[in-house]
């Protein structure tokens, strides 16, 4: 097939959409909205490229920023900040023009490489996810309601253990909601010793999203204790961002504020709701198994200029001892301070 492959551009957003949209692959972070919110909110440049046939119709996308770092040298990922990118074709063959392309317009030397995040579809072979990354996805019913009566009943007393406490939430796309996720977020990011992206990150999700976006905010007497944001593309939906306040977590937020966002979903024709990274068996897995979601192996990896291509994880570079003392140091900052830094720090972050 003869392929016409060249760099997106604004004017290509609605056919990538189109195409994204009707991928029985697609994820909400393949969408043109996550491309231009990274791009609005950091100093990166969209390096990604869109494919057509002789008859000008799309036939593969290949989502791909080129972060610009004034610390060490730019490189080229698929995508920053979230679990999946990488390309959508029709079949592989347009996957291996379009890789092809891409390496030869940014990857200058042998050691440069694409930071590629993909997954690996379940069949019907057996998969070893011992120890692994893995993405936990749930099928969801056409009504909350129908949802709610599929839950233990061990998990619906712990749903109503927090409204019993309480707590209270509310849906929706408004700044004040923005707001007050914000303030959780960067709340949490302190607490556990990490960065936080600026609220001109979110602002930028919020506007290129549109309706395919949606806040939870959990209160307790109007103090915002719990907050999520759910992004979606056509029926599926996922969750890259939910924390909660520390000092609130016997109220059980966080059950409110998941079931909050599922059952919006559920009721709103999502299908699908990806709850994000996880190691196989260990820490957030048992939390989103209990729901229901089942596991799907991640397959991060570096493809190299010459096209090699080696297995790469999310583990930090440094070493543990170095890492926990600057989590440490981080945890005993002020909020402000942490936000602040944060924002300097976590543009070039690509995770």
């Amino acid at each position: 097939m003869e392929l016409s492959i060249r760099s997106v551009t604004a004017k290509d957003r609605q056919c990538w959409d189109d195409y994204v949209s009707s991928h029985p692959q697609a994820t909400p972070y393949q969408q043109y909205a996550w491309l231009k919110a990274v791009c609005d909110a950091y100093p990166h440049k969209n390096a990604s490229l869109i494919a057509f046939n002789t008859n000008s119709e799309v036939v593969g996308v290949y989502p791909a920023i080129l972060m610009v770092n004034p610390f060490t040298k730019d490189s080229l990922c698929a995508l920053p900040y979230c679990d999946l990118g990488g390309p959508l074709t029709d079949t592989p063959h347009i996957e291996q023009q379009l890789e092809t392309a891409i390496r030869s317009r940014f990857l200058k030397s042998k050691k440069s490489f694409i930071d590629s995040r993909t997954n690996r579809v379940n069949g019907d072979s057996p998969v070893d996810f011992d120890k692994k990354k893995v993405r936990m996805l749930l099928e969801l019913p056409s009504s909350s309601d129908e949802l709610l009566a599929s839950f233990k009943s061990k998990l619906r007393s712990q749903i109503k253990k927090a409204e019993k406490n309480g707590l209270v939430y509310t849906v929706g796309r408004d700044v004040k909601l923005l707001e007050d996720f914000f303030r959780v977020y960067t709340r949490n990011m302190r607490d556990l010793g990490s960065p936080s992206h600026s609220k001109r990150w979110f602002q930028s999700i919020s506007e290129a999203y549109g309706e395919n976006h949606i806040f939870s905010v959990v209160y307790k007497d109007d103090i915002p204790v719990g907050a999520g944001l759910v992004l979606s593309v056509s029926d599926k939906a996922c969750i890259p961002w939910a924390s909660t306040v520390r000092d609130y977590n016997k109220l059980a937020p966080n059950m409110l504020l998941y079931w909050s966002l599922l059952g919006y979903c559920a009721d709103n024709g999502v299908r699908c709701f990806d709850f994000g990274r996880s190691t196989y068996e260990e820490g957030t897995y048992k939390f989103k198994k209990q729901w229901g979601a089942q596991p799907e192996l991640l397959e991060w990896k570096k493809i190299y200029a010459t096209g090699t291509q080696t297995s790469s994880t999310d583990t930090a570079s440094s070493s543990s001892k170095a890492r926990e003392a600057i989590e440490g140091m981080w945890r005993k900052l002020p909020v402000s301070v942490s936000t602040a830094l944060g924002s300097l720090i976590r543009p070039y972050i690509s995770l």
